[in-house]
């Protein structure tokens, strides 16, 4: 009778390991998904690879990202593998702290310049302390059906003082699954041009639309050139900025860009 009871229970160890295989291998072939968080004013992208990689590019203001990523990740998981901030002012930095108090980060890419405000100066000291990735053009992350690539800043920026954090804003040309997503941070036009002059850019499915839709960024020239068919504004309800700008709406008008924006929408995802 002992016999069979050690028979049962290894056949019974021998299945469970292969559901558990199984489950791992349906994460490693799974859905890809970019989601766009509705943080307010402030930027938040959250993407899953088809081999089930996380990255999360900015973090928002305030610990509202924390809800978000309780709702993308299960009780039991807290590792992100991969976070990039794109500039450290608050609306994209802020959040960013919350992550690394409570996930499992494993690798940051930042540029590394400096900011003068509390919260820049909080996050280049925990990124000292941890150690992190430069961000410069021609670093790129990727891996099966993968791939994320900076494009801007043209080089190197770390421990580097600019008059405005957001012309050093990481831009990053992702393609995952046969769709390409351009993110732009808050960056303006002439950073814009320095990407176009620089890299023969194909057209894209879905733009970020740079500077949460202020008249600074998301050129005319950007636009047609990437002609994409989707354009996300991240962006927060009756902002004191007037955000998104009517000369950037008519713009993504004129394109037919079609335009998603989280004070309108909430949370865009895209699965694929």
């Amino acid at each position: 009778m002992r016999e069979r009871w050690l028979i049962f229970a290894l056949v019974a160890l021998f299945f469970l390991n292969v559901f558990s295989w199984g489950f791992l291998f349906s994460l490693k072939e799974g859905k890809a998904e970019v989601v766009f968080f509705d943080v307010g004013q402030g930027d938040a992208v959250f993407i899953k690879t088809p081999q089930g990689h996380r990255i999360l590019v900015d973090g928002g203001p305030g610990d509202k990202i924390l809800e978000h990523l309780g709702r993308e990740l299960s009780f039991l998981e807290d590792k992100i593998d991969l976070v990039i901030l794109t500039h450290p002012h608050y609306d994209h930095v802020a959040g960013l702290m919350e992550v690394l108090e409570t996930y499992q980060v494993e690798n940051v890419i930042c540029t590394g310049v400096k900011g003068e405000s509390d919260i820049a100066l909080e996050w280049r000291e925990e990124i000292k302390e941890r150690g992190y990735i430069k961000a410069e053009a021609g670093k790129r992350v990727f891996s099966e059906n993968f791939s994320l690539e900076i494009v801007h800043p043209e080089e190197s920026l770390k421990g580097e003082k600019v008059d405005d954090l957001n012309t050093a804003s990481v831009i990053a040309y992702l393609e995952m699954k046969g769709k390409d997503f351009f993110l732009t941070g808050d960056a303006y036009t002439p950073q814009e041009k320095e990407v176009l002059s620089s890299y023969n850019l194909p057209e894209v499915d879905v733009l970020k639309v740079g500077h949460h839709g202020s008249r600074t960024s998301t050129s005319g020239e950007l636009v047609s050139t990437l002609s994409p068919a989707y354009g996300v504004i991240m962006v927060g309800e009756d902002n004191r900025y007037g955000h998104p700008h009517e000369e950037t709406l008519e713009t993504l008008r004129e394109n037919e860009v079609k335009v998603l924006r989280t004070d309108k929408h909430g949370t865009v995802r895209f699965v694929y």
